[in-house]
């Protein structure tokens, strides 16, 4: 599987008196999630957020290397937006129709939520009405739409059976924070938090499909999300049901 995203490059000055130290420090977001999946035997490629610009699949050929993607806080501009597109005004393959395109031919695409993904802080992940919102089990709402709840919120199982949900507690660990989404008519939710979608599923053509609202790493994600047993648990079985027989 490919996980594109969760990682992000911090800039910060340190001022001591009279001086200023500018400094950068790469930081990844999705350690959790890749050892709880290579855990579980999982071949996991993580393809932090500075190269999905240029070394996300741009064919179909490419993304047929793959059983499932996860796209998890990157906007929808690092997938449209290839150096050639953007520095050399040459076309170039549009990705969010490719993997629109793959989903229909058997793909699994999962979206996690964060301030980069749905439709995110301020609009800027913006994937409301595009290929990527027309598969997913979602409606993605066309401003910002985070819900930042720093005093806790929990998601509770629907009480739907599914393989992506078996064996897990009814009400999950805190959660910080997700994204207001509207589920389509014929998704399946499986989750809710605040009786709003957390956790849905769909099928697309003779693909597969899931969208979870909140955030598989820090800040939306704390401690006792990450360390709940059936974060690995949720994940393995949502990443397995995505594959399907393939």
């Amino acid at each position: 599987m490919l996980l594109a995203g969760e990682s992000w490059v911090a800039r910060t000055t340190d001022v001591k008196g009279f001086d200023a130290i500018d400094r950068a420090q790469l930081e990844i977001g999705a350690e959790a999630l890749l050892a709880a999946l290579r855990a579980e035997g999982h071949d996991v490629v993580h393809l932090p957020s500075h190269l999905v610009a240029t070394d996300f699949p741009a064919s179909l050929d490419e993304l047929g290397e793959y059983d499932v993607v996860i796209l998890s806080d990157i906007g929808a501009n690092s997938l449209l937006l290839h150096p050639q597109v953007f520095n050399q005004g040459r076309r170039f393959p549009n990705r969010l129709k490719l993997l629109a395109e793959w989903v229909r031919a058997g793909g699994g695409l999962a979206m996690a939520g964060g301030y980069l993904s749905f439709q995110g802080f301020q609009g800027k992940a913006n994937f409301h009405d595009t290929p990527i919102e027309e598969v997913l089990p979602v409606e993605i709402l066309p401003y910002d739409d985070r819900v930042e709840s720093p005093e806790g919120v929990f998601g509770e199982l629907t009480g739907t059976a599914h393989p992506v949900v078996e064996g897990l507690d009814a009400q999950w660990p805190a959660l910080l924070g997700y994204q207001k989404l509207v589920a389509k008519s014929d998704a399946t939710v499986l989750a809710t938090v605040e009786s709003r979608p957390l956790l849905a599923v769909r099928t697309e053509g003779e693909g597969r499909t899931l969208a979870f609202a909140s955030d598989i790493s820090p800040h939306w994600a704390p401690t006792e999300f990450l360390e709940w047993d059936g974060y690995r648990r949720l994940f393995h079985q949502a990443v397995t049901w995505l594959a399907g027989d393939r």
